[in-house]
């Protein structure tokens, strides 16, 4: 989830993370830091949307 700033919210608590996208921004299997949970997660986004990764997760 992308908030109307553009923060990325965490897929997995839900807490606003200190990511910052703009609506042209295109990433790619990007990791993802929560700070809240301490979790790491791929995620892509383009057009706005954010969705999990097909890609392998990190090891």
């Amino acid at each position: 989830m992308i908030d109307s700033r553009g923060f990325i919210y965490c897929p997995i608590c839900q807490s606003k993370t200190k990511t910052k996208v703009n609506k042209d921004t295109v990433l790619r299997n990007f990791p993802l830091f929560c700070p809240k949970c301490k979790q790491e997660s791929r995620i892509d986004v383009e057009g706005g949307e954010m969705r999990l990764s097909n890609e392998n997760p990190l090891q």
